[in-house]
């Protein structure tokens, strides 16, 4: 599979969010061609502001794996993760992090550019449109 097809799995991580009133962010974590953990923004829901895809996939993934450590991994994200998910994913030491949609308010490099682990691969822009149009359109219904 590509980078888009895993990014389309992270979207319909996204859309559950979004059904459910949570911002649509959602994330997938692949390890040996193998989708290993899926989640999806639960701040609501948990009533936890440390509840962002990211840190519910990458949970998911580590104990999947057994090891805290995502070094075999790649981390699909919807938008672009925040400092928070950006230092989380540099201790779990992912592999390659792609996301789709920049998020020019809240996203890690406006804040912290060098928050992640040295070792890590980004790629950017897949699916940027269609990430972008989800979280677009949430926040339209919101206003």
């Amino acid at each position: 599979m590509s980078d888009a097809d895993y990014m389309k799995l992270a979207l319909a991580e996204a859309r559950q969010a979004f059904d459910a009133g949570e911002v649509p962010v959602g994330a997938v974590v692949v390890a040996g061609g193998r989708v290993i953990a899926r989640a999806h923004n639960l701040t609501e829901t948990l009533t936890d502001v440390t509840a962002h895809a990211e840190m519910q996939a990458i949970t998911a993934a580590a104990s999947w794996l057994g090891g805290k450590y995502l070094t075999d991994c790649t981390l699909y994200v919807t938008v672009e993760p925040c400092v928070m998910c950006a230092g989380a994913i540099a201790w779990a030491q992912v592999a390659r992090l792609v996301w789709g949609a920049d998020d020019q308010k809240r996203g890690f490099r406006r804040i912290a550019p060098d928050a992640l682990h040295p070792r890590t691969e980004v790629v950017t822009g897949v699916l940027a449109d269609d990430c972008a149009a989800l979280m677009k359109q949430f926040f339209k219904e919101r206003r």
